[in-house]
């Protein structure tokens, strides 16, 4: 008899929640997960509560109530991570909606103290390839977690890093070969799915248990930022104004030799209150000439300028110029042969000069492919361009006259780069500023460990990457080294504001 009052008191407990389990899931799908985690343990309180009073009428033996007890273990697994004392775990990533330039802070809460637990971070591109970081803690005495104070003991990174889960993010296992995390469409955000998992373990190896989730979005605009395509006077970029009347102070922005219109910097720089102009000048569709060719001249470069310094929401005399790689010889030269006097110099990595001849006039046009020869590669047969880059390989007549620049110039040196000879580059421009008597225009940042793409901070570095997949698929060297130079970016990002601040507001 207490056999059939148990086995009745289980199965009518249970097919009236499974029926309405089955009824309230389908009315709140999108709260699916919150509504079972509700259902499951008011279940398991109802039927323990069940239980116990047959135990009072004497009609169930003691024994079926550790059963039960059993029963109910399983139903709600592991009682150190869910009990009708303890709230279910929380993740929380605050703020939700942030810049990429600034921090968020991770927290997981009403965990059990000195547990291990994996923090994830996964994501999908505009290419829709995945990319995912992990980092392994233990859990504080109070059962919390915190990124911002806790030291990761392993996964994708080490140490008390609180964008750790961020700048180390990489292609999942199994993804195409040289991927490079580059935003194209700045008007939409990097969404992020951050996950806290228990135990120490790999996202991509085996099951793991989600214990809580929640989802923040990167962004490199705000709203009120205004993006404007320019296919002016010959000029192909994309000019990026902050919100407000104005007047503001300028930057025009210059990236390297892999082409097209790169546009992040540039959206970022509105954000703090700078119009930008992302300019390209090589590979790019509306240009002249072929795409492998470099086709634009002086007065290409003197126009996008002038068209920035024109603008009627741009302060004139408050503009500076950016560059990374070619970029760099780019800017040194707008600020040298064309009679133009930007108020700063910002250069990251790059040349004094150039292999690829740029005409004082527009027409004739250079490749990287002539000096195919100077490239060197590695064991795995990705390029390099440092040895093309040496001031020494560097043609005499395209050099910079260093000594003529007038306005304070900021050089940011990545020790770890494996795409150009930045270190002698920056001694040729140190040396001869000095001999000019112009040392206090040069500042210089060094930071080992960094490589080639000093980017803004939070970003993931890429060592390698596809370059080109004409004529012959290609990849080059970048260098750099996860955490140093996720340090570097966080660091001379700042520093570059701070400079911008100084000479151009």
């Amino acid at each position: 008899m207490c056999s059939f009052y148990c086995s009745w008191a289980d199965s009518c407990a249970k097919l009236f929640f499974v029926q309405r389990q089955k009824e309230i899931v389908s009315m709140v799908f999108p709260f699916k997960n919150l509504v079972l985690e509700i259902i499951t343990m008011f279940r398991a309180n109802v039927i323990e509560k069940t239980v116990r009073q047959l135990v009072r009428m004497k009609i169930v033996p003691c024994v079926s109530t550790h059963r039960y007890r059993a029963c109910l273990h399983r139903t709600l697994g592991d009682v150190k991570w869910m009990s009708s004392t303890r709230p279910a775990p929380l993740l929380t990533a605050t703020p939700a909606r942030a810049l990429m330039d600034e921090q968020i802070s991770i927290k997981g809460a009403f965990l059990p103290p000195h547990c291990p637990v994996t923090v994830c971070a996964r994501m999908r591109c505009e290419d829709g390839d995945l990319w995912e970081s992990f980092a392994h803690f233990n859990t504080a005495a109070d059962g919390t977690v915190n990124l911002t104070r806790d030291h990761s003991v392993g996964g994708s990174y080490t140490g008390r890093e609180p964008m750790g889960l961020f700048w180390s993010l990489q292609p999942a296992p199994g993804a195409r070969e040289g991927l490079r995390l580059r935003k194209r469409n700045v008007e939409t955000p990097y969404v992020v799915l951050l996950s806290l998992l228990e135990g120490h373990l790999s996202p991509s190896v085996g099951q793991s248990t989600e214990l809580a989730a929640v989802t923040t979005e990167r962004w490199y605009m705000t709203p009120g930022v205004q993006r404007i395509e320019i296919r002016k006077n010959g000029v192909v970029g994309t000019l990026f104004l902050p919100s407000g009347p104005g007047p503001f102070p300028a930057m025009l922005d210059l990236w390297g030799m892999g082409g097209g219109l790169v546009e992040y910097r540039s959206a970022l720089f509105a954000t703090k209150g700078y119009a930008s102009l992302s300019l390209a000048y090589f590979g790019h569709k509306d240009l002249p000439g072929p795409q492998n060719r470099l086709s634009v001249g002086d007065s290409y470069f003197k126009a996008a300028f002038q068209l920035l310094q024109d603008h009627p929401t741009v302060c004139a005399d408050r503009v500076g110029i950016i560059g990374l790689s070619f970029g760099v010889y780019v800017s040194l030269r707008i600020a040298t042969r064309t009679g133009i006097k930007p108020s700063c110099l910002i250069c990251i990595n790059g040349p004094v000069g150039s292999s690829i001849r740029v005409p004082d006039g527009d027409g004739l046009t250079g490749s990287l492919d002539d000096y195919v020869s100077l490239w060197t590669y590695d064991d795995q047969g990705h390029v390099s361009f440092k040895v093309v880059s040496l001031p020494a390989s560097l043609s005499p007549d395209s050099k910079v006259k260093v000594e003529d620049i007038e306005c304070p110039l900021l050089y940011i040196e990545g020790k770890d780069d494996l795409n150009a000879s930045s270190k002698e580059n920056a001694d040729v421009i140190e040396k001869s500023l000095k001999a000019a008597g112009k040392s206090h225009l040069f500042t210089r940042l060094s930071y080992p460990g960094a490589g080639h793409l000093i980017e803004p901070p939070y970003a993931p570095n890429a060592r390698m990457s596809l370059w080109r997949v004409k004529p012959e698929k290609l990849f080059v060297q970048w260098g750099g080294h996860p955490a140093p130079h996720a340090a570097a970016q966080e660091d001379s990002w700042r520093k570059m504001l701070a400079f911008m601040e100084s000479h151009l507001r």
